[in-house]
């Protein structure tokens, strides 16, 4: 196992393959082995690394810094360490919120990024469904709350096998990093969730991006503020937010083509 002894965190990575960088980061409660469809895949053309947030996985779990932007510092680090760089940044979720950030803040680090579901521009519906969840965080054991959380992004296309594996491995995280994160994605520091700071944000990526949404109008949202003009949004609809398990293979094929048009 290969790991980077960072400030606060020791943080687990994998790196294979050669050619062109890229960095494969996760959603909340996942870890870098939700990206196995994938990186055989990459790794055949790209050098591919692959990290665990801090608090998930193999990593270690600190008691704070569980915002967008300390986990792109945390991975800012890493490419340091390795001396790799800029990378086509791909997350899931909580990870396209980080790789947005890594963008923004270390824009140096990143050449593009693809962002898969990711967790900014959420709908003010989709908040106000999930508000009163939050007190039952607080609670003696927030796993349930987060796998129901979980289980209400799946659809109906949605296999058994990845529901029962997200929720098992939620059941296996620290109660503060479950905590932490949510808050860190609800609008703490770093957020790029919703309202107008985080919508500012997003006008500051000046890489192109490629963005594949499940709801068709977070994807036109993003689309308007895009800087690059080889920039995409790609609406998928019928499929659950973890789609690049879902149709890894359509992923893979889209992911490529936009790479090449670049």
């Amino acid at each position: 196992m290969t790991y980077a002894e960072l400030a606060d965190v020791r943080l687990f990575f994998t790196d294979e393959g050669l050619g062109d960088p890229m960095l494969f980061v996760h959603g909340f409660t996942g870890d870098s082995n939700d990206w196995i469809w994938q990186l055989p895949h990459f790794a055949a053309t790209h050098r591919v690394i692959a990290a665990d947030l801090r608090g998930h996985g193999h990593s270690s779990a600190p008691p704070r810094g569980y915002d967008a932007a300390t986990f792109a510092d945390d991975l800012a680090g890493v490419l340091a360490r390795l001396g790799c760089g800029p990378v086509v940044a791909v997350g899931h979720s909580l990870g396209g919120l980080v790789v947005t950030a890594l963008a923004v803040h270390h824009p140096a680090c990143v050449r593009a990024v693809v962002a898969i579901d990711p967790a900014y521009l959420v709908a003010a519906n989709t908040l106000e469904r999930v508000a009163p969840l939050w007190e039952a965080l607080d609670g003696d054991d927030p796993v349930p709350v987060v796998q129901a959380m979980l289980a209400g992004a799946d659809a109906a296309t949605t296999p058994a096998f990845l529901r029962c594996w997200h929720a098992r491995r939620a059941a296996g995280l620290a109660p503060h990093v479950l905590r932490e994160t949510l808050a860190g994605m609800a609008g703490g520091a770093g957020s790029l969730t919703s309202g107008a700071a985080g919508e500012d944000l997003l006008r500051r990526r000046g890489c192109p991006v490629l963005s594949i949404f499940t709801d068709p109008a977070r994807s036109a949202a993003d689309e308007a503020l895009f800087a690059d003009p080889r920039s995409r949004s790609v609406p998928w609809e019928g499929v659950g937010h973890s789609l690049h398990q879902e149709r890894p293979d359509d992923l893979n094929r889209l992911v490529d083509a936009w790479l090449a048009s670049l």
